[in-house]
């Protein structure tokens, strides 16, 4: 996909967030110059990003006017957002389990966002035509196996992508001054254990010891609050309220709060924000001698928030590569997502990915759980 023809829409969007979705695995930036701003761009050959052929094909055919009459993709934009737990200068790099796959997903026509969070522990063809955890992907092959991998698992066709590092998110949600999240009474003390681990000291990297109101401000009671930078990042992290779909659904709902804070911010705030934000960003996108146009943060808004596989076509199984979750029927799960993001009624999977989900479907057989 050409991507020049995206620029002008870029900064519309980005100036909404302004922000990193980091630990929630998303974040869009707003590149002025390419290498300026301490911003790290990844050169990535997009010749070599897995993509299933019938895709490919319809791709091409739409950029090249041949197919007028549906433009399904052409008016959606599709970014990848991966948030790793690694140091800045390793964003971009393999050896970096994604704790976070996010695709948004942008209408330009619409001027809707949809965030479609991919479970870390899917069960999914990495790109390579071998299966396990998806969040091994990036591992293995850094960010471009794992644009291949989404690729692959959904008939899409995904080339850019921005990776973040927790870091960036504390200090993006402090820029604006917090976020405000209603915090549940059993998330508490899990939230407070994760500000303990990323502030505090340790001599086994086991046991963490912090003082509160020093190193930390623990959250004392529940409900809708201001969270700070550490705070915010705490609760992106809790694993043990829920399981990992209520997980991504934090790290979600992280996202919008900030989305919603930066249209009430000023000038100054926003230009903050992005500035704490860009060291600890690794990005393909190459947008360059934009200027920033703070009028149109409100220009779009998120309309889908959601996790793939989708709920009531998804079960567990306990495999070799261990604990994992797996779409009951893949190729279902894409029909699916293309109705979200395209709204495109019957969509009829490629053969590739008929494939890779006739082949999870033996690799799991007799070992779904509900």
């Amino acid at each position: 996909m050409d991507k020049k023809k995206w620029i002008k829409h870029i900064p519309l969007f980005i100036l909404e967030l302004v922000v990193l979705i980091a630990a929630a695995g998303a974040l869009y930036v707003v590149l002025r110059t390419t290498g300026k701003n301490g911003v790290k761009k990844d050169r990535i050959d997009t010749e070599h990003i897995a993509v299933n052929e019938e895709v490919k094909e319809k791709i091409q055919e739409e950029e090249n006017g041949e197919g007028e009459e549906t433009k399904t993709y052409t008016g959606v934009y599709n970014i990848a957002f991966f948030g790793v737990d690694a140091r800045d200068e390793n964003l971009g790099k393999g050896n970096n389990r994604s704790d976070t796959i996010m695709l948004c997903s942008i209408d330009m026509d619409k001027h809707d966002v949809r965030l479609i969070s991919i479970y870390r522990d899917t069960y999914l063809n990495l790109g390579n035509d071998t299966y396990n955890k998806c969040n091994a992907a990036y591992a293995k092959g850094g960010p471009e196996m794992a644009l291949g991998m989404i690729n692959m698992n959904t008939d899409l066709y995904v080339t850019d992508y921005i990776t973040v590092g927790f870091e960036g998110l504390m200090e993006a949600v402090d820029a604006l001054g917090g976020v405000e999240i209603d915090v549940k009474e059993n998330e508490i003390s899990h939230l407070n254990n994760y500000q303990i681990s990323m502030a505090g000291t340790s001599e086994d990297q086991k046991t963490f010891t912090a003082t509160a109101g020093v190193d930390y401000e623990p959250v004392t009671e529940p409900g809708l609050q201001t969270l700070n930078g550490l705070q915010a990042t705490a609760y992106c992290r809790i694993r043990y309220v829920g399981d990992d779909f209520e997980r991504t659904k934090r790290q979600r709902d992280v996202l919008i709060a900030m989305m919603e804070k930066a249209k009430g911010a000023s000038v100054g705030t926003l230009m903050s924000a992005m500035n704490a934000v860009l060291p600890h960003v690794v990005t393909s996108i190459d947008v360059e001698d934009i200027a920033a146009v703070l009028s149109k943060v409100g220009d779009y808004m998120v309309t889908v928030s959601d996790g793939f596989p989708f709920a009531g076509m998804r079960a567990g199984a306990s495999l070799p590569v261990g604990a994992c979750v797996v779409p009951m029927s893949l190729a279902d799960n894409v029909v699916r997502l293309h109705e979200i993001l395209y709204a495109e009624e019957n969509y009829e999977p490629s053969a590739e990915l008929k494939s890779f989900s006739a082949q999870i479907e033996a690799d799991t057989k007799d070992r779904l759980q509900n």
